[in-house]
């Protein structure tokens, strides 16, 4: 119970962020696809089976793939920098940075 308590006292609810979804949710089918996206395929991904991740791919294409050798389904740990530079990629050709 006291738990619970505290717990409300630290909740600081901004209200303008509720007025913001109240008015348009941002997820709505006229901004689907509006944000650039790039699939990478981790060629070494035990949990989500190549037939899976051509299914995504297929069903919900990206802008551009990409694939990492040696990596498995945790990128971010087995192959943090090569998961760095395919994003970094990625972004340099989508964003001007001039």
């Amino acid at each position: 119970m006291q738990d619970l308590e505290l717990a409300k006292t630290l909740v600081r609810p901004n209200g303008m962020f509720f007025d913001d979804v109240a008015k348009e949710s941002l997820l709505a089918e006229a901004r689907y696809g509006s944000v650039s996206r790039v699939y990478i395929v981790c060629e070494e991904d035990q949990l989500m089976k190549p037939e899976f991740q051509r299914w995504i791919i297929q069903n919900s294409p990206p802008d551009e793939v990409k694939s990492i050798a040696n990596a498995n389904h945790m990128i971010i740990l087995s192959k943090p920098k090569e998961l760095c530079l395919c994003l970094w990629r990625f972004l340099r050709n989508i964003i001007d940075f001039t």
